[in-house]
């Protein structure tokens, strides 16, 4: 239910509303911090019926004039009301998507795919893919993306998740991926800007369909190599080599491993993707391997900081709790490498 509410909150021109009880609004409002709505389902409700309520809220909602997207949770799935004959002549998207459904990629991919985006007719703009409201790197990613395609000298046609809903409809016939994760299918996929050796390949791979000049982001990748590498042959010239355990969704934490190991000659004791086959999901499991691994740094989320608060830490996916963050810091494209290795830097010399 959270992926999809996330999903839904990223663009702008939509109303959301989660058909649930307080708590099933409470945590995705507190993750996101972003406008939606609740219908707050109380016991009597749950019991006696709950569209009278949902056809209220929703009423009241669209006198916005926008549309609205309806997310429904746990309770109204197990109870199987008839949601959309209850919504019927509103201008509603009915997302089905209850907690035990799936993980929050699966509630994420639902929701978009409620909104059926599509590569417009003559649409020569790119595609940015995989852009999630309850990632850290969100807007990040986006602002990052992009400076690069209008470095490269394109433009961007739409943002999933993000940007005008309308722009769902008029999506550019090449996707570059921000979080192969969530990928949407939508256009031809030209590849992840995960790493700068990616994001080179990435921008390539869209020039020809877009018309885009690779050689100026090329440079600029070039050129951020030269420092990573610089500052990591004087950190190793002090330090041994970091034994990093690895925390994330399953493609940040490939990149983030890959990039730990290229630049710093880091033994990865510990890789734990959220995700894909395998994943470690369960908070005790990750307990159990932290404590196995012993690592001295730590990639992931509050809950791994939380569960070795001695070890030096970077943040990499959500939730990040008790920290203030205003900056859109990004994880792919040039900057987000650079980003990145700055923080393993700085997180390793104050061990």
């Amino acid at each position: 239910m959270t992926g999809a509410v996330a999903c839904l909150s990223g663009f702008t021109g939509l109303e959301v509303v989660i058909h649930g009880s307080s708590g099933c609004y409470f945590y995705p409002a507190s993750l996101l911090k972003r406008p939606v709505h609740a219908t707050l389902l109380v016991e009597d409700e749950v019991i006696m019926g709950s569209e009278e309520r949902l056809r209220s809220v929703v009423s009241e909602v669209a006198s916005s004039g926008l549309p609205v997207a309806v997310v429904l949770s746990c309770v109204p799935a197990v109870i199987g009301e008839d949601i959309r004959g209850a919504l019927d002549g509103m201008d509603v998207v009915v997302v089905d998507s209850p907690g035990f459904a799936g993980r929050m990629e699966e509630g994420y991919m639902r929701a978009l795919a409620a909104l059926a985006p599509e590569v417009g007719d003559r649409e020569e703009g790119v595609t940015i893919d995989g852009l999630n409201p309850v990632d850290p790197f969100y807007l990040g990613n986006l602002y990052e993306t992009q400076r690069l395609v209008s470095l490269a000298g394109g433009k961007v046609a739409a943002a999933l998740a993000a940007g005008p809903l309308e722009r769902v409809k008029r999506c550019g016939p090449v996707a570059l991926q921000t979080n192969p994760d969530l990928a949407s299918g939508v256009g031809r996929n030209a590849g992840s800007l995960l790493g700068l050796d990616a994001t080179v390949a990435a921008v390539s791979a869209a020039a020809d369909r877009c018309d885009l000049d690779p050689d100026p982001v090329a440079k600029e990748a070039q050129a951020a190599e030269e420092r990573i590498d610089h500052l990591c042959d004087k950190f190793l010239a002090r330090h041994d080599p970091p034994a990093a355990a690895v925390f994330g969704g399953r493609a940040y934490a490939d990149f983030a491993a890959r990039a730990l190991r290229r630049y710093l000659d880091a033994e990865i004791v510990c890789l734990a993707p959220r995700t894909g086959e395998g994943a470690t999901v369960s908070l005790e499991e990750m307990q159990d391997r932290i404590a196995a691994a012993d690592p001295d740094l730590i990639l992931g989320s509050s809950y791994e900081h939380a569960a070795a608060p001695e070890v030096s830490y970077v943040g990499l996916t959500f939730p990040q709790r008790g920290q203030v963050r205003l900056h859109a810091r990004p994880i792919v494209g040039v900057e987000g490498t650079l980003a990145l290795m700055e923080a393993v830097l700085n997180a390793c010399g104050r061990s």
